[in-house]
Order: structure tokens, then sequence, then C-alpha cells
């Protein structure tokens, strides 16, 4: 597993056992809210709303949230009024970094995010500076011990995957955006149990980063990440994995 999809993993782990869920589920109702004012509230004729709904009940938030979160969003009931934002900049190392978020505030949540881009060693950067690196992509993660290697490939070629990287206790599955749905029914269907499955944004070459500038850029995207605000953070770095075992156990 690379670098970056070993993040991944890290991160996944901390989410599970991540005794701050209140913030978690912060996130996850502003992005039900957005998700039905964008694609209507029917999660079966809205594939965002569907996702964010499955990650809410992965991490057990109780379905009178996510349903007021819903009717929220659709304008049954009142609530914040948010908008989309995206940053774009660079981190310790010339990492690329692209940031979306959810906000009430455009003014605040920029000067925070920038704030923390100064503080350590980054800098932001124009509209389209790094976007260009990332591509959007289905990811899929589930343990190891639920299906062989040799059977899982099969699998999940055959169903459209790119890319399959195993870790130590998990398998990454990336696929093209438009064949997510289609390979996420395939491996339910096989009754498989997803740790994970989302679409997100993917880079397309990554910077390798080591020492100073790799704790540095791993506690930038942290802070980025602890923000109300900020819902994904992407970066297209690679650094050793005892650098990111080291650095996660902080």
């Amino acid at each position: 597993m690379s670098g970056h999809s070993k993040w991944a993993s890290i991160k996944h782990k901390k989410m599970a056992t991540d005794a701050k869920r209140g913030k978690a589920f912060t996130k996850l109702i502003r992005e039900i809210m957005m998700a039905a004012k964008v694609g209507g509230a029917n999660p079966e004729s809205n594939p965002r709303l569907r996702m964010a709904i499955e990650r809410a009940k992965a991490i057990n938030m109780p379905n009178d949230n996510i349903q007021r979160a819903i009717k929220k969003g659709s304008g049954e009931e009142g609530g914040m009024a948010l908008e989309t934002v995206t940053y774009e900049g660079y981190g310790p190392g010339g990492v690329a970094i692209y940031v979306e978020g959810l906000t009430d505030n455009k003014n605040r949540c920029a000067a925070e995010v920038r704030s923390i881009f100064s503080r350590y060693n980054g800098n932001m950067a124009g509209a389209g500076s790094v976007s260009w690196i990332f591509e959007r992509k289905g990811q899929i993660t589930l343990k190891r011990d639920l299906i062989e290697e040799d059977e899982l490939m099969g699998l999940v070629l055959d169903a459209g995957a790119e890319d399959l990287q195993t870790g130590d206790d998990y398998y990454q599955i990336t696929v093209a955006a438009e064949n997510f749905e289609n390979l996420k029914k395939k491996l339910e269907e096989r009754g498989l149990k997803l740790e994970q499955a989302m679409v997100t944004l993917v880079p397309k070459n990554t910077v390798r980063v080591e020492g100073k500038e790799a704790e540095q850029l791993l506690k930038l995207l942290d802070q980025l990440e602890e923000c109300d605000d900020i819902q994904n953070v992407y970066a297209n770095f690679d650094i050793p994995d005892e650098v990111l075992e080291a650095v996660s156990k902080q």
C-alpha cells in the first residue's frame, strides 16, 4: 500500500474509534443537508444523499438526526444557510492540497483555513492551481480477513475496478466514479461487509515527503480536518510508513 493509501486507512481506523463523535455527526449532518438541498430528499434518486446517510449510519447516528437533517436541507424545516467552499494550496514539501467545505460564514472559514496553512509552513493558492491534480474516483475499503486477495481481485475486476491495494488489515479498491455503484452492489451481493464506500478525490501523482516536512504536513492536514466547516481534505503526498505510524500515535 502506498503512503497515501495507508494514510487513508489510518484515518479510517481513527474515525471508527474516535471519541469526538459529536464532530463527526456535525460534518455528516451538514453533508446530508446540502445533499438534500441540491438533489432532493429521496435517497433512492439522490446518490450523494444515499452515501451520506450510509456514512451516518456507519457511525451510529440516530435516525431522527438523519431525518431532521434531510428536512432542513430540503426546506421542510428551517436550517442554517450553508454554502459550498473550496480552497487550494501547497503544504510542506510542495504537496498539493485541495479542501472542500460547507459553511454558513465564508469569511470566517477562509480566515481559519488561511491561518492553518500559514501555521504549518504551507500557503494558499488561486482557484485551479492544484485541482487538476485530482480525479474523482470511487473508493471502497474492506477487511482482509473477509476474502482471499485472488478471489477479490477477480470479483472487482469483473465489476470494473481500476486498482486493488492490500494493507496490513484492509483492502482498498479504486474504481471510476461512474462504476462505483455497480461495484459496491456486487460486493454487497457477495455478502462482504464494506468498512467504507465513497466517491472521493484521488491524486494522479504523488510527492515524496520525509522528516520534519512530513510531520508538519500531517499536522496541517489534521488541523484542516478538525475545522467544523471543512468536510474533506485531499493531498498528493507519499510518506514513509514508519513516519505515518509514528505521527498517527501522537
